[in-house]
């Protein structure tokens, strides 16, 4: 019996460990992940302010081409 305890032991501790490596992996990978989305957030904002301008910018010029003809 005190050997099988040992035994369980053990495996507990090899457990808890391959635990706390998953744990700490998981960590790096949700940070990475979080890194990532920030930066995605960050280009998406930057190509949407592209195109509002861009927009904005073909609309002067359909409104403009549009006075040309009543002109």
């Amino acid at each position: 019996m005190p050997d099988n305890s040992v035994e369980e032991l053990v495996r507990l501790e090899q457990r808890v460990e391959e635990l706390l490596r998953l744990c700490e992996r998981l960590r790096v990978e949700n940070y990475a992940l979080r890194e990532s989305q920030a930066q995605l957030n960050t280009d998406r904002a930057t190509l949407q302010e592209k195109n509002d301008l861009a927009r904005a910018q073909i609309e002067a010029i359909i409104s403009r081409l549009k006075a040309m003809e009543h002109d």
